[in-house]
């Protein structure tokens, strides 16, 4: 157990269609052929673990000129970035008490473009970033070809960057925090495990799981936003497993309601 505080940024929201969320959450009938879909708002956050080996910012958010440009029309469209230039990453830093200049290490559970739209703050700097191999050889690949996820902006990642690459699909670089490869929205996709001396064990899932209803009843991320079903399904499976063998709280993705009950993070 590590005696490190955890504390949550509030980096604003998107707007979407929750069937992205959840496969076949809205599905007509034959007496309601046209169903009204849930359209509705989801959080975007990243995390700054005070460790004592150093400040760690777990993913960077959108990016704050999202729809000045940054982000295509049809991608602005699908998950609307409506208040992304009320949140630029400095800004949602000092709200929290911290400046860009105290972040130590950075960690992206994956490079999608609400996740690492804040990376151009660490250009030309030495800080390291953290990321899965897995991922960052998919980001380059999808933004570079018609092939790959849609759902990456190479001006998000194509910095000059200290990256350093995970290779393996578990890695522990600072004390009781374990980096944890979970493909199945990405091939990269990594998650984090943290034991705190006052809050237990407590598993970051990132994009791999949205929902708690994608945790609690196994409804796998709509279609578009799910690289590999089987490999979802296996990560799925090791969360429940590291959730039951540590009694761990697990924090997923996306989820409105739970984000409500973690806004206050895991501080002493």
């Amino acid at each position: 157990m590590v005696n490190a505080d955890i504390h949550v940024l509030d980096r604003g929201a998107l707007k979407c269609d929750y069937n992205y969320m959840m496969e076949g959450h809205v599905l007509a009938t034959y007496d309601e052929q046209n169903p009204d879909t849930d359209y509705s708002e989801i959080p975007v956050w990243s995390l700054v673990i005070d460790h004592p080996e150093g400040t760690i910012l777990w993913d960077t958010g959108s990016h704050h000129d999202a729809l000045d440009g940054h982000w295509p029309e049809g991608l602005s469209q699908a998950f609307y970035p409506y208040d992304a230039h009320e949140h630029r990453l400095d800004d949602d830093l000092e709200a929290a008490g911290f400046g860009i200049d105290d972040i130590d290490y950075v960690f992206q559970t994956h490079l999608h473009l609400d996740h690492a739209g804040g990376l151009e703050f660490f250009d030309g700097t030495d800080v390291p970033v953290f990321v899965h191999e897995r991922e960052i050889k998919f980001a380059y690949y999808s933004a570079n070809t018609p092939k790959g996820s849609g759902a990456y902006i190479l001006d998000d990642f194509d910095h000059d960057l200290n990256w350093q690459i995970l290779h393996a699909d578990r890695e522990q670089h600072f004390t009781d925090v374990e980096f944890i490869r979970f493909p199945g929205h990405t091939p990269g996709l990594t998650g984090t495990m943290i034991h705190l001396d006052d809050h237990g064990t407590v598993i970051f899932t990132g994009d791999q799981v949205y929902m708690t209803d994608n945790l609690e009843h196994e409804i796998p991320l709509g279609a578009p936003l799910i690289w590999g079903k089987t490999e979802w399904f296996d990560s799925l499976q090791r969360i429940k497993e590291l959730q039951r063998r540590y009694e761990a709280e697990v924090v997923v993705g996306h989820d409105p309601e739970q984000f409500e009950t973690i806004r206050e993070g895991w501080v002493s």
